[in-house]
C-alpha cells in the first residue's frame, strides 16, 4: 500500500472529534445516573472512529471518481485525487474498514443489550448497518444522498440522534424523553460542520452537479442557516442542562460558544470562501469541546 502518512490524509483525523462528541455526552449523561461501563464507553468509540474514518475514505472515492475533487476545490486535496492511493487500493481500505466497523458494532450490541429483547437487539443491528450504508452512500454509487441536498438530515440523524440516544439506550437500556434535548444539540452542531463545508465548496459542487442544500438554497440563504443552526444548538444545550438537572458547573459547556458565535460573525463578514476552510476545525472543535466540558462537569459533580 501506499506510504502511511498518505493514509493518514485520508483518514481525515480532524473529523474525529466532531463524531466522538455523541458518544461523551450520552456516557456523561449515562455516568450521571450511574450507568457508565468502560466496555461499553470503549466499542462505541471505537465503533465511531471506525465509521467516520470509513465515510471519509467513501467520500474521497466518491467525490474522486465523479469529478469533484480536482484542482479547482478550496479545501486541501484529498489523497485519492493526488494519486497517492490508487483506486484500487481505496476500494479494499473501505472494505476493510465496513468488516471492522460491523465487527465492532456487534461487539458492542452484544455486551450492551444481550440481556434484551431480540427484537431489539435485531433494531440496533439494523441501525448499525444503516449506519455503515449511510457512511458509503454519501458519495459512492448510484445516486448518493450527498449529492441531492439530503447530507445535512443524515449528519444530524446519524451524528445526533442515532448517536447521543443510540449510545445512551446501551448504557441504560431505556430511554427517557429529556435525552432528545442533547441529541438535537450535537444533530445541529454536526449539520454545521457539514454546511460550512459546503459553503465553502459550492462554487465547485455546482459546476460538478453536486447539488448540496447550500447549492440548492444559494451561499446567503445557506448563511442564514447556519446562524440558525448555532443559535437554536445554544438554546439545545440550556435544554438539555435543565432538563437533566445538571450542577451549576456545568454551565462551563457554553464557553466554546465564543467561539461558534464568532464563527457565525466570520462568515457574514467575508466573501473569501478560503477562509470559510479553518472555520470547519473551529466548529468541530467547539462541539467536542462542549461535549468534554460537559463530561469534565459530570465527573467533578460525582466525586
Amino acid at each position: 500500500m501506499s506510504n502511511f502518512k498518505y493514509w493518514i490524509k485520508a483518514f481525515r483525523l480532524r473529523t474525529l472529534p466532531l463524531s466522538l462528541s455523541c458518544i461523551f455526552f450520552a456516557s456523561a449523561i449515562a455516568l450521571k445516573k450511574n450507568l457508565f461501563e468502560w466496555n461499553i464507553f470503549t466499542l462505541a468509540i471505537t465503533t465511531t472512529i471506525l465509521l467516520q474514518v470509513l465515510s471519509n475514505l467513501a467520500n474521497d472515492y466518491g467525490d474522486t471518481v465523479k469529478g469533484t475533487d480536482n484542482i479547482n476545490r478550496v479545501g486541501p486535496e484529498r489523497a485519492l485525487q493526488s494519486g497517492k492511493i490508487s483506486s484500487k487500493q481505496m476500494i479494499i481500505a473501505i472494505i476493510i474498514n465496513s468488516i471492522l466497523a460491523l465487527i465492532s458494532g456487534l461487539s458492542l450490541i452484544y455486551i450492551s443489550l444481550n440481556r434484551t429483547e431480540t427484537i431489539i437487539m435485531a433494531t440496533f443491528i439494523v441501525i448499525g448497518i444503516a449506519a455503515i450504508l449511510a457512511a458509503i452512500k454519501y458519495t459512492m454509487g448510484k445516486n448518493p444522498y450527498g449529492y441531492s441536498g439530503m447530507g445535512d438530515l443524515f449528519v444530524f440523524i446519524f451524528f445526533g440522534l442515532v448517536g447521543v440516544i443510540g449510545t445512551y439506550y446501551l448504557y441504560t437500556n431505556s430511554l427517557e424523553s429529556s435525552i432528545i434535548f442533547p441529541a438535537v444539540t450535537i444533530g445541529l452542531l454536526s449539520a454545521a460542520v457539514l454546511n460550512m463545508n459546503n459553503m465553502r465548496d459550492e462554487e465547485n459542487d455546482k459546476a460538478c452537479n453536486k447539488n448540496t442544500l447550500v447549492v440548492k438554497i444559494g451561499l446567503k440563504n445557506a448563511k442564514v442557516y447556519h446562524s440558525l443552526l448555532i443559535i437554536l444548538a445554544f438554546i439545545g444545550l440550556l435544554l438539555t442542562l435543565f432538563v437533566t438537572k445538571t450542577p451549576l458547573i456545568s454551565y462551563i459547556c457554553f464557553i466554546p460558544f465564543i467561539v461558534l458565535f464568532k464563527n457565525v460573525h466570520t462568515i457574514w463578514n467575508t466573501t473569501d470562501r478560503s477562509k470559510f476552510d479553518p472555520e470547519l476545525k473551529k466548529i468541530a472543535l467547539s462541539t467536542f469541546a462542549i461535549s468534554l466540558l460537559f463530561t469534565i462537569s459530570i465527573i467533578i459533580s460525582q466525586r
